[in-house]
């Protein structure tokens, strides 16, 4: 056999070798206590090695992802990113995650600020702490920003995600503008945030009172699949996805003490809603169709 002929295997056998000694290098080191996590928990490391690795595969071939617009997230510097939430299960928060570490730059994390419900399960919330997340209070909130992190937040809460499938791509109450307070205060840019795609994955189409009310959850939702093939019914279906990111809205022209001027706030948090469902008709046109051709 020739030495050219050899070269693709032994390239392959390379890049397995140069993986296999990253991983053991990475396992090393887990077990030696030899890696940092910051004050809210939040360890870089094993987001980006175990996490987003694992969400990779959904975000480039499943969901075939697509962003625009993210030039207009800071590279060097806070903001706020205020984002419409949907999807039955809240993929798109973490679709949103890897899009801003993987498509940006900068690789810049998202600190997803998350509802109280995520923390009330010890082994949920070690996991929402450890990559990037924290509670969805004002108090973290402006330290993140003063830290020049990228924050994310899904201002339509439950009412948005677990919204029936009849009312997709309706932008529901943004709530009372707690995280434009926190925007001020830090003087950092609102981001709107539009996600195409997530409405379509697991179609919600009723609900499961009873069973919800026993397992303390705001909803148990019925999908064409689940509960009916069950753990199966759980696999979301293959939409495709745009994630865009609009204009930066100013808010160092402010005072700090402007944010506890209720009005300035509420005026403020219309704004960007209108934005948020401006760039989400916007790029509904754009993606087209949800599904390709053959399905």
């Amino acid at each position: 056999m020739s030495e050219s002929a050899r070269e693709p295997g032994n390239a392959g056998n390379a890049q397995g070798e140069d993986r296999l000694a990253e991983l053991l290098a990475f396992l090393r080191r887990r077990l030696a206590g030899e890696y940092e996590v910051d004050e809210f928990g939040f360890d870089p490391e094993f987001t980006d090695r175990v996490l987003l690795e694992l969400l990779r595969p959904l975000y480039h071939h499943w969901f075939r992802t697509e962003t625009v617009g993210m030039h207009n997230v800071p590279g060097d510097s806070g903001a706020l990113i205020v984002a419409n939430h949907s999807g039955t299960l809240p993929l798109d928060g973490l679709m949103l995650q890897v899009a801003l570490h993987d498509d940006h730059p900068e690789r810049r994390a998202l600190r997803l600020l998350g509802a109280d419900l995520v923390y009330r399960f010890p082994v949920l919330a070690h996991l929402s702490r450890k990559t990037g997340h924290t509670l969805a209070c004002p108090e973290d909130a402006d330290r993140l920003l003063r830290k020049g992190e990228i924050v994310g937040v899904f201002p339509e809460g439950f009412k948005g995600v677990g919204k029936p499938f009849s009312e997709r791509y309706r932008l529901q109450r943004f709530g009372r503008g707690g995280f434009v307070a926190s925007a001020i205060r830090a003087g950092v840019p609102v981001i709107p945030c539009a996600v195409v795609g997530a409405e379509e994955i697991y179609p919600k189409l009723g609900d499961l009172p009873f069973l919800a009310k026993v397992l303390g959850l705001p909803y148990v939702p019925v999908t064409p699949l689940f509960p009916w093939f069950g753990l199966l019914g759980l696999v979301p279906l293959p939409s495709k996805w745009v994630i865009g990111f609009g204009e930066p809205i100013r808010t160092d022209r402010f005072d700090p003490a402007d944010a506890d001027d209720p009005m300035l706030v509420f005026g403020l948090t219309d704004q960007i809603r209108e934005a948020v469902g401006q760039l989400l008709d916007e790029l509904r046109l754009r993606r087209g169709p949800a599904f390709p051709p053959f399905l």
